[in-house]
């Protein structure tokens, strides 16, 4: 995957959750996940949001650099004038996880396998009978799916500007209580979860089974739950 934002829930301590943020997003951009200057993280808990600055190289992040928030967006702690650092433009499309879905993390990823999935794709993504599937939270029956059940990703417009998907996102989440994903089109995809672990595991999850479907579809293989032999 390429180019990711994680949102880290419920760590006891303030400097727990600054330290985690560079050590994670720096693991990360290691793999892959991230690149240049366009990952970002938020670190949340019950009193405070913990907020990437934009534009800087995220493997190179300091505890420092983060800004903290309330839920109602008021400022409680910024980095330091002198580095002129500018908060995401991605926090609003996060918040709509808080507060719609009670999200305890959040991933966003500008995945290539993503992307190629919402050009080969028209309202939906769904894929069935693969194993992976299992490894992917339903919020709306509360359990985990099961091998044979089919997951449908809803797909929504992108924009010029990111801040501009909020009103889609949020209608989607409203329309698929089911799903712990939304992919956006020509863009890439949102995940969340309850922790930043369940997050991170259904992301890895979700673009294993988008880089399987491009390549099933090369091989004119179905994705859904039929019985297929060549």
């Amino acid at each position: 995957m390429q180019r990711g934002r994680i949102l880290f829930p419920l760590f006891r301590k303030e400097t727990q959750k600054k330290h985690l943020y560079p050590a994670l997003s720096n693991k990360f951009e290691n793999v892959g996940h991230v690149v240049g200057t366009l990952n970002g993280i938020e670190i949340c808990n019950l009193d405070a949001i913990y907020i990437a600055p934009s534009g800087v190289q995220k493997e190179r992040i300091k505890p420092e650099d983060l800004f903290i928030q309330d839920i109602q967006g008021r400022d409680l702690k910024l980095p330091p004038p002198s580095k002129a650092l500018k908060k995401s433009q991605c926090t609003p499309l996060f918040m709509c996880a808080y507060t719609e879905r009670n999200a305890g993390a959040v991933i966003h990823t500008h995945s290539k396998n993503a992307v190629l999935v919402t050009l080969l794709c028209d309202k939906e993504f769904k894929i069935s009978q693969q194993e992976m599937i299992k490894g992917i939270w339903n919020p709306g029956l509360g359990r985990y799916n099961k091998y044979k059940e089919e997951i449908v990703v809803p797909i929504i417009e992108n924009t010029c500007w990111e801040s501009e998907l909020e009103d889609s996102l949020r209608a989607a989440m409203h329309k698929y209580p089911n799903t712990s994903a939304i992919l956006v089109r020509r863009h890439g995809i949102y995940v969340w979860g309850s922790t930043w672990e369940q997050t991170k595991a259904m992301c890895e999850c979700y673009d294993y089974l988008m880089d399987l479907a491009v390549n099933m579809k090369q091989l004119n293989i179905p994705w859904h739950a039929v019985e297929w032999r060549p």
